[in-house]
């Protein structure tokens, strides 16, 4: 039986490989960044599927030179690198891996309030030091109970967080383009946007990268939140403007920030951002578990081995050209 031709841009998931390779023939690259592009290029020549953990640009430019492509299977949630338009124009349909990594996401999200609420990363750094009595002093924080979070985007993940956040005591608001209707069920309370910043202890970012929300967060918004605002961000870099967050936290318009997600990203050690201390960035986890990761790779491969068979992908983000049945 004939393998189909596969490019495999990032690695994948130890659990998962084998499944690819019983029934494809790979061109693995495993650090695509690195990669020239003429040779990934001439690899997609032939390729019929594209699995990819979100390490390259999936365009106009990259497609023109793949014809036989039928189906593109992404191992992330978010697909901001991804040109939807230009598959779907082409009748390719692109697999991502919602819902797995809910949980997981939320946990760090969470994580990322309480760490930087009581200064637990700072006080670690205070003990390694030799500082100990001395950071009984410095690494005084705020409490949790009785404060407001209010969550920029309520989709799955921001109602985990919620979740979280009322277990710790706090009030939850949010803001979504549009009022839910499961408000009494989630304990929640909209709020306008302008709104929300004035009125939160905690914003919690959330909302998806798109062109309504890129930039969401410039000087205005910061000037809107309290000074003892604690602001963070595990969506998307791009939702905010670096060096509008690095005046805030410099010129005391908020208190602290916590990020994920950055922009550049990596964020280069030498950033502005490191010369204001009250600010915690982690890697880009959201999702970094065992489990979850072997979650979404397993849902990846299932996605891109349907497409190669022509049969509906399991999660496929632009519906309309999902094979709907046996080829």
């Amino acid at each position: 039986m004939k393998k189909h031709r596969v490019v495999v841009a990032g690695k994948v998931h130890e659990l998962v490989i084998g499944r690819i390779q019983d029934s494809c023939d790979i061109a693995y690259f495993d650090s695509p960044r690195s990669v020239p592009k003429d040779v990934l290029r001439e690899a997609l020549r032939d390729a019929e599927g594209l699995f990819s953990t979100g390490a390259i640009r999936v365009d106009d430019d990259l497609l023109r030179d793949s014809p036989k492509l039928r189906v593109v299977s992404q191992s992330s949630v978010g697909y901001d690198n991804v040109d939807v338009d230009a598959l779907t124009r082409r009748g390719i349909p692109f697999g991502n891996t919602p819902g797995v990594l809910v949980e997981a996401t939320a946990d760090l999200t969470f994580g990322l309030v309480l760490c930087a609420a009581r200064r637990i990363h700072e006080g670690f750094q205070l003990v390694t030091s030799g500082d100990w009595y001395r950071g009984t002093e410095l690494s005084f924080g705020v409490d949790l109970f009785g404060k407001t979070m209010g969550i920029v985007g309520l989709g799955s993940i921001g109602k985990a967080v919620a979740r979280r956040a009322q277990a710790a005591g706090m009030q939850v608001l949010y803001h979504n383009r549009h009022v839910r209707d499961d408000e009494e069920e989630l304990k929640v309370s909209y709020r306008p946007f302008s709104e929300l910043l004035s009125e939160s202890d905690f914003v919690v970012v959330l909302v998806p990268l798109s062109d309504e929300s890129r930039g969401m967060f410039g000087d205005e918004e910061f000037s809107r939140m309290k000074k003892t605002a604690y602001f963070i961000n595990a969506a998307r870099g791009l939702i905010v403007d670096t060096m509008a967050l690095y005046r805030a936290l410099r010129d005391g318009k908020i208190a602290y920030a916590a990020l994920d997600v950055t922009d550049p990203e990596p964020i280069p050690p030498d950033h502005p951002l490191f010369e204001t201390q009250n600010i915690l960035i982690t890697p880009h986890i959201g999702s970094a578990t065992h489990e979850t990761r072997a979650s979404m790779a397993r849902l990846a491969v299932d996605n891109l081995l349907a497409g190669l068979e022509k049969k509906p992908l399991t999660t496929c983000v632009n519906e309309s050209v999902n094979y709907r049945g046996t080829p």
